[in-house]
């Protein structure tokens, strides 16, 4: 019989000897965490400090017999890292909150605790304390501290009329990874390029700290909701317009066939959620220091932000029209 692990003592054991000796060097430098009441941390000298947490839940975000273990334990990470990228930090260390079932506690908690152990060390973010209970469906939330050069924090507020509207990578294609995953359960292998982003995101840690070290994006967030629903937000927190070229967007690199029906590869680039690139504005005397490609990362100019108080498409043909908010929204019926 498979051991399982009903005693929150035990639990609480398994998750401090997953998070390995690294944890453990790292947390004497910048804190003090597990094993105490709560964690210490200090940042670096002349460096802010970042705060985010992100839920992460069954049914929600993720299905318990579609998505593997070790992806859930990497994305619940991932997803909280890309909001410290997104304002040009770097991540220290994390918290865990997990409730699970008690048949979970046993194999496909190692598997996750796998997932996130490689997280952890991929973005080089230790794991510090957190919490356990008991639950029927799996719900996780990650709380991230991170830091970032005092005075140098990318915020969204900071667009201006003039300045270039670029986006990383390709967009759309964590949507399409998770039609494939839906679509193709148990047939589609995890290194398709579509079906790891949507499972293994990397959030864009360097990017974002390379754009704020040299002053260069005037605001930034992390696409994660669609770029339809996230752009309007950086519009709203700037108080600024925006005119994105439909032309321009970096779509999924080769046509795609879904069942037997073609799909709409700009919807996907609008509207799907999940990317986890960088949305970011930069001064139009600035955009030749903005290499076309960074670390093998595409980086493309698809519009300007303007005076206006909402962000509009043009199309293909030259028409102007509106650019509705069709992204993922938790509330939306």
């Amino acid at each position: 019989m498979l051991p399982q692990y009903p005693d929150e003592n035990s639990l609480l054991k398994k998750i401090a000897q997953a998070a390995g000796p690294l944890a453990k060097k790292e947390l004497r430098i910048l804190a003090r965490g597990i094993g105490d009441d709560a964690a210490l941390f200090k940042p670096k000298p002349g460096h802010e400090m970042i705060l985010t947490c992100d839920w992460f839940l069954e049914g929600t975000h993720f299905l318990r017999d579609m998505h593997p273990p070790d992806a859930v334990g990497w994305k619940c990470l991932a997803r909280a890292v890309s909001d410290v990228a997104a304002m040009g930090g770097m991540p220290r260390c994390f918290l865990l909150s997990l409730a699970l079932p008690k048949s979970h506690t046993g194999p496909w908690l190692d598997r996750f605790l796998g997932g996130l152990r490689r997280a952890s060390r991929k973005f080089q973010c230790v794991l510090a304390g957190g919490d356990t209970t008991r639950r029927q469906e799996i719900l996780i939330n990650v709380t991230v501290t991170g830091e970032v050069c005092s005075g140098h924090a990318v915020l969204r507020s900071g667009a201006r009329a003039g300045d270039v509207l670029c986006v990383s990578g390709r967009l759309g294609e964590a949507e399409l990874g998770l039609q494939l995953l839906k679509q193709h359960r148990g047939i589609v292998s995890e290194k398709n390029p579509l079906i790891r982003k949507h499972l293994y995101p990397e959030p864009r840690v360097a990017l974002g700290e390379w754009l704020a070290k040299r002053g260069l994006a005037t605001a930034m967030m992390d696409l994660s909701d669609g770029l339809s629903s996230d752009l309007p937000r950086l519009c709203a927190a700037s108080g600024v317009g925006a005119r994105v070229e439909s032309a321009k967007i970096p779509l999924v690199k080769k046509p795609a066939v879904h069942g037997k029906q073609a799909l709409d590869l700009l919807q996907l680039a609008l509207h799907g959620g999940d990317d986890y690139e960088l949305l970011f504005t930069v001064p139009r005397r600035f955009m030749n220091r903005i290499p076309r490609r960074f670390r093998g990362i595409p980086l493309t100019a698809i519009g300007e932000i303007t005076r206006g108080q909402r962000p509009v498409m043009i199309r293909a043909d030259g028409r102007e029209q509106p650019l509705i908010p069709r992204g993922w929204d938790p509330f939306r019926g």
